[in-house]
């Protein structure tokens, strides 16, 4: 029978308490929200919210094609200018998603005879794009730059390596500094994720790499997603004029995609003119991570020091954490659910995303339901 083999592998995550499901939520939840990736509070900022609806009613529903054909409006040629210009770097490409971003910067980066270096612990579409590059791609321990340095003097030719700078599941910094000496040492580029650095690291929340003085270097490239910190949709490449251009003219998720949706490029450009006029929300996201991990740990829970604004707090068990973050949510609070495969070491987790916007009482509350709902 034609994808009977489905059914098997449903039974085998049912019994492994790994099933997934989606949850519609309304407009406007009563939960109080830890689970988010919105961490300056600006999804819902009027004034974005207004970018978003006034690029909608000049530009339309949709870009209606790809970049190259149809699609690059003046919106986007101002949101990549405005987005170089704010973390550092010469210039930028906007993508339709985070995840396309990382697609296209790996793929087109590392080409037949290049070595790709990558963190154990990145991100999926990292790894993803190093699975759909021509070049071989060599796993190294976690944010361990000797590793790095160790694999890049196995490789003559052109090598990239490839990291998060804060990584998705324990929120923990890359060492990005002495990765970027371990690859100048042979020559290599430096292609960074910073999904979870932009709008909380850095001066204003500039990023990890202009917080570590990487930004507008040659051999630095960065992806960023408007999805999180600026509480939109879509994604860019920051980097070097011959890298993006390089990038127009290889990257498949670039060519072959349909723009991003004007309404995402307007929704952003506001979220970045709040930013600007609103520096402190980046160390105030900060300071909300700070406040969760001590009080969580206060508690007795073991939860791992943050580095950004995503705290993690380890589970049993994958039923466990299941069971937890369900508890939570019957409690009024809603917490991500980190189980396998979406984490690499196998651990599960609640992820709590601190987000610029809670006040004292509200991360008073959260950790008491977790302290109360613990398995």
């Amino acid at each position: 029978m034609a994808f009977g083999w489905i059914d098997e592998q449903a039974r085998a995550r049912r019994r492994a308490g790994l099933v997934r499901v989606l949850r519609p939520r309304p407009a406007r939840s009563p939960l109080l929200d830890l689970a988010s990736n919105d961490y300056l509070g600006l999804a819902r900022h009027p004034e974005v919210a207004e970018g978003a609806a006034r690029a909608a009613r000049t530009w339309g529903g949709g870009a209606t094609g790809s970049r190259l054909v149809t699609g690059t409006t003046e919106l986007h040629t101002a949101l990549e200018r405005e987005l170089a210009d704010f973390c550092g770097f010469e210039t930028a490409l906007v993508l339709s998603s985070g995840y396309a971003a990382n697609l296209a910067a790996v793929t087109a980066l590392a080409p037949y005879g290049t070595l790709v270096v990558s963190d154990a612990q990145n991100h999926a579409s990292l790894i993803d794009g190093c699975r759909l590059a021509r070049g071989t791609t060599q796993v190294v321990a976690h944010a361990e730059p000797d590793a790095v340095r160790k694999a890049l003097a196995t490789h003559d030719g052109p090598a990239i390596a490839v990291s998060d700078t804060v990584f998705s599941v324990d929120g923990d910094a890359a060492p990005l500094t002495a990765l970027a000496e371990a690859c100048a040492e042979r020559g290599a580029g430096l292609v960074v994720d910073d999904a979870h650095g932009l709008g909380v690291l850095g001066a204003g929340g500039r990023g990890a790499p202009h917080a570590a003085g990487l930004a507008g270097r040659g051999d630095v490239v960065a992806t960023v997603t408007l999805s999180k910190s600026l509480g939109g949709q879509g994604g860019a490449v920051l980097g070097p004029a011959r890298v993006i251009d390089h990038l127009v003219n290889t990257a498949r998720t670039f060519i072959f995609d349909t723009g991003l949706a004007p309404a995402a490029a307007g929704a952003a450009l506001a979220a970045l003119a709040v930013l600007r006029r609103e520096p402190e929300r980046a160390a105030r996201a900060r300071a909300v991570a700070a406040d969760l991990h001590a009080r969580l740990t206060a508690a007795g829970l073991e939860a791992v020091r943050p580095d950004a604004a995503v705290v993690s707090v380890r589970a049993p068990s994958p039923e466990a954490a299941l069971r937890w973050a369900a508890d939570c949510r019957a409690a009024g609070l809603s917490v991500g659910c980190f189980r396998p495969p979406s984490v690499p070491d196998g651990i599960s987790r609640l992820r709590l995303t601190a987000r610029a916007d809670l006040s004292g009482d509200r991360i008073e509350r959260a950790v008491r339901v977790i302290g109360e709902t613990r398995p």
